[in-house]
């Protein structure tokens, strides 16, 4: 009986241990050792037969990697393509591939060794062009490192930049040669964006092959009269000055011209795209046929999207289709312009108050409207021209998921794909046959499966059981979701995570974490991957987080509601949000604090210095505390120009209404962030200064927008953790 009666209290105690772990989670855990680093499939590629795919593989400490095949209706290996170990550089060291491509005909793979960052989205490596049945490596140049080295489309020739000029090697003879000579640092680029475009257009990779390979078009910035940053980087006797060019709001952007050149005559055509010279030019893509050239041209306020098609042996080119807006155009919302086979394309729109996706003639005649509803298209993935069908990601069955459809051209079957809640981030093959998923909710993170395109599985490639494991073991908090309604009648959504012991008795401190920026969105049922929220619920602290009016998910109206006046709404919703969690029975409403990066930092600050009766306390990361510090393309899109708009950018920034400083204030920047520069906290800690308010600095010599490398990461949260513990 004694027996007996042990056995069940061990059983009870299991039990509570298991529902109640009692793992203390540290800043060492996160940052060090990493428990909760997600497993991935690396350098997965699908190959141009859709019966096959290949991965990177990495064995252990050794270092040896491998590109393996894979059959895709059984997900087994069926070939080793390259080993890492056959081969070295020319040091005698083993290769260490950062990245890989396979030609046309996948007999030969481009091999990116030593990558190198420069900014966000750009990057310069040492190039390897590898014979998969000779087994020989070449560098594809003798010079420094390249950028965007990318195959023709026949296979013949490689394109890549270096030095800001455009450059092609022929693959049989080994030649190489120049497109463009004038390439010059903080000048002229060639083939590639220049700041701006990279950092809000995501236009990097800047040249495009024609269809059959005889033919390239490219991008030229003459940033000649764009102004320069300069930043300093510490180290040394004395430090080294870096400078860039970066259009602030209301400066002068770069003059951006479009270029084909012709291989079998080596001559240039320029593509006609206008009289006006300040105006954006985000894309180019080629018409199926190669004789046309797709341009897409934007007025500089961004109100007016115009598509060009430009012949492309003249260069004259015809608007055939246009779009406007009372407020802005947002490219990037709606980039997803899909040609078929006989000109007529697909693209979407905000233009019925939500983004569906509309369908086209060649001559830019609309057919018809193909998806429509109250809810938004949020990426358009692939037109399958043999079916007559579309594949689209939406919000339909709920702003806080995303999910897989397909429809047909015509706009009848819609169907959903996607069967696993939560957020879906599918891949199709070349020949839409299958596609690889990327699914996470907020009780589980990433799992990625294998499917055919009617969203059989086939396999799970990776479902991290071992880190859901782990989050069980450590107690993690599992998101609640919620939703109230303000005073002035706006449905705002949000969600919290509670300490594991959570009493609905006692009353908890709350740390809301914001970002808030245009078409961004928090809450999601997502899993949770900021673990030091995590963290701070083990010490006692709610954590919340409410999407305000001016993000995405929820149509145009309430995402462009806070246009030519950043701030004003968004800071009002946080606000209320703070009344809302302060009238809850468990929360302590003196004790409800803020923080946010970037744009969450811009929030993080203005929301405590006006909303100082609700909050306690704030922490702002690298934000922007003035919008006339900022740049052309994000800024003007949302406030147009300072001239044009001048109490949008004052009336509410953080600088107006450092005076209001009643709580305590945490601000941090790091000096090399090349994006929000350092200037905004310089400016900021004046305006402080000024009003003789107190605060905590804290700056991380020669670091980026994501202050990242060394024990950076493990020391920032270091410092935000006492920070919280002190003052919340």
């Amino acid at each position: 009986m004694r027996i007996f009666t042990l056995f069940l209290f061990l059983v009870t105690v299991l039990r509570v241990w298991a529902d109640n772990p009692d793992r203390e989670l540290t800043l060492e855990d996160i940052y060090k050792k990493q428990i909760f680093a997600e497993r991935q499939v690396e350098g997965f590629r699908w190959m141009h037969n859709d019966n096959y795919y290949t991965t990177l593989k990495h064995e252990g400490a050794s270092g040896v990697q491998y590109i393996i095949k894979y059959e895709t209706l059984t997900g087994k290996p069926v070939d080793t393509l390259l080993n890492t170990e056959e081969f070295t550089t020319t040091t005698g060291e083993m290769l260490i591939i950062d990245d890989y491509s396979f030609g046309p005909n996948e007999q030969i793979v481009l091999l990116a060794v030593d990558k190198e960052s420069i900014y966000r989205r750009s990057s310069k490596a040492f190039y390897y062009v590898y014979d998969l049945q000779k087994k020989e490596i070449k560098r594809l140049t003798k010079g420094r490192k390249e950028s965007f080295a990318t195959f023709s489309p026949d296979g013949k020739h490689i394109a890549f930049v270096r030095n800001n000029n455009l450059i092609l090697r022929d693959l049989n003879t080994a030649k190489v040669w120049q497109v463009t000579n004038d390439g010059l640092a903080n000048h002229i680029i060639n083939g590639m964006g220049d700041w701006v475009y990279e950092e809000e257009f995501s236009l990097s990779k800047a040249f495009y092959w024609s269809p059959d390979g005889k033919k390239i078009a490219f991008f030229t910035f003459d940033e000649s009269q764009v102004k320069e940053y300069n930043m300093q980087l510490w180290g040394g006797l004395y430090p080294k000055e870096y400078r860039f060019k970066y259009p602030k709001a209301g400066e002068k952007n770069s003059k951006v011209s479009i270029n084909i050149y012709c291989l079998d005559d080596n001559s240039t055509i320029r593509m006609d795209t206008g009289e006006e010279i300040d105006i954006y030019i985000p894309r180019i893509k080629w018409l199926p046929d190669g004789q046309k050239l797709s341009i897409i041209r934007m007025n500089r306020l961004q109100n007016k999207l115009e598509i060009l098609h430009a012949n492309v042996y003249t260069g004259k080119s015809e608007v055939i289709c246009i779009e406007e807006s009372e407020t802005y155009v947002d490219l990037n919302y709606t980039d997803d312009l899909t040609y078929l086979s006989d000109g007529s394309f697909v693209k979407s729109s905000e233009r019925d108050g939500y983004k569906h996706i509309y369908y086209y003639a060649d001559g830019g005649k609309l057919i018809r409207q193909i998806t429509t509803g109250n809810w938004e298209v949020s990426d358009l993935l692939a037109v399958d021209e043999k079916r007559k069908m579309l594949y689209f990601v939406s919000t339909e069955d709920s702003p806080l998921e995303r999910h897989l459809y397909r429809i047909s051209l015509t706009g009848k079957r819609k169907t959903r794909i996607s069967k696993f809640d939560g957020i879906n981030r599918p891949v199709f093959s070349s020949g839409l046959l299958y596609f690889i998923n990327r699914n996470n909710s907020a009780s589980a993170p990433t799992k990625i499966t294998l499917h055919k395109s009617n969203g059989d599985l086939i396999k799970v490639l990776e479902d991290n059981k071992a880190l859901q494991k782990t989050a069980k073991d450590y107690g993690l908090a599992k998101k609640e979701f919620f939703s109230f309604i303000t005073i002035d009648n706006v449905h705002l959504n949000g969600y919290m995570l509670k300490p594991v012991d959570f009493d609905p008795s006692k009353k908890y401190p709350v740390l809301m974490t914001v970002y808030g920026g245009p078409g961004s969105q928090g809450v999601q049922n997502s899993w949770e991957y900021e673990y030091w929220h995590h963290l701070l619920t083990q010490k006692g602290y709610i954590i919340a987080s409410v999407d305000n009016r001016g993000t995405e998910g929820r149509g145009r109206a309430f995402k462009h509601c806070t246009y030519r006046n950043l701030g004003k709404l968004e800071t009002f919703d946080q606000i209320q949000a703070a009344k809302y969690l302060g009238a809850l029975p468990f929360v302590d409403a003196g004790r409800i604090g803020i923080w946010g990066w970037s744009y969450g930092g811009y929030m993080s600050a203005l929301v405590l210095f006006t909303g100082h009766e609700y909050f306690k306390t704030a922490i702002s990361v690298a934000p922007v505390t003035s919008w006339r510090f900022y740049n052309t393309i994000y800024t003007e899109r949302y406030l147009q120009r300072p001239q044009d708009n001048p109490e949008g950018y004052d009336d509410y920034s953080p600088l107006s209404h450092a005076s209001e400083l009643t709580g305590t204030f945490f601000l941090i920047h790091g000096t090399g962030d090349d994006n929000v520069h350092f200037q905004n906290s310089i400016e900021l800690q004046k305006a402080l200064i000024l009003a003789e308010k107190q605060f905590k600095s804290l700056y991380f010599p020669d670091k980026n927008h994501g202050i990242r490398g060394g024990n950076s990461r493990y020391y920032l949260f270091k410092m935000m953790t006492d920070f919280i513990l002190n003052n919340l």
